[in-house]
């Protein structure tokens, strides 16, 4: 999980950003880890390949109607994962410490969990495939990252257990302490707005975060701030993200 350190009230708050840097890792003892996506995605094969077989057991007088790829979702989920992340919003710029856009290595982010050797187990066994991540910064302090977290096809539902991992922790004392918001459209993804820490002589610390699922995908968001986050901003961002998968 990240540090709970916070910048002093003066000057500028450097260890704000620096916490920010690694923001969004989560602590448990079988959450994710991240795998570097080097090679470029591999290509699909031509959608209109004229030696396709429909089934023989067609209703008489229907016929068997290819999916467009604009609607179809392994095309785009089978393609460049980074363009299904949330352009970063018009008046942001891009986090002054982030080196976590684009794709995410395993050291990034298995780094960051309390137990990385069995967050390495976890994902290794739930079939993961690749991992994407968009950051950007609002205003002075504000820092946005998210996540998208891909597994392969097989018997282990990824995406989805590893979600439900995630959201399990949210209840615990050092988390946000409460069952979260549905995400709306999701299965049964949630967002979650975290206690303030304070402290005398730091800036306050906020923090809030979201998961959800879809199909193969798992995605994780993260706000923190010096300032409050209301629930209208990680979950409109969150239903957004959600719609683009």
């Amino acid at each position: 999980m990240p540090p709970r350190r916070r910048a002093g009230r003066t000057g500028r708050t450097v260890g704000l950003i620096a916490v920010a840097a690694v923001l969004g890792l989560v602590g448990g003892t079988a959450v994710g880890y991240g795998v570097q996506a080097e090679r470029e995605p591999t290509a699909l094969p031509a959608l209109n390949q004229p030696d396709l077989a429909y089934p023989k057991s067609l209703p008489k007088g229907q016929k068997a109607v290819q999916l467009p790829a604009s609607e179809d979702r392994r095309v785009k989920t089978d393609g460049d994962l980074r363009k299904l992340l949330l352009p970063r919003p018009t008046g942001t710029k891009k986090a002054e410490f982030s080196d976590l856009d684009g794709w995410v290595s395993l050291p990034q982010y298995a780094g960051g969990f309390k137990s990385p050797d069995s967050a390495l187990d976890f994902q290794l066994n739930s079939g993961l495939r690749r991992i994407a991540s968009t950051s950007w910064q609002t205003g002075k302090y504000r820092l946005t990252e998210i996540r998208l977290v891909q597994y392969r096809d097989s018997d282990v539902l990824g995406a989805q257990e590893h979600a439900e991992e995630q959201m399990g922790y949210m209840t615990d004392e050092d988390y946000a302490r409460s069952e979260g918001e549905p995400v709306k459209g999701s299965v049964n993804g949630r967002y979650y707005l975290f206690p303030v820490q304070r402290k005398a002589g730091y800036l306050d610390f906020y923090e809030a975060r979201a998961y959800f699922h879809r199909g193969d995908i798992m995605a994780e968001i993260y706000i923190v701030d010096t300032k409050k986050i209301s629930a209208k901003d990680i979950g409109s961002l969150a239903e957004r993200q959600l719609g683009r998968l």
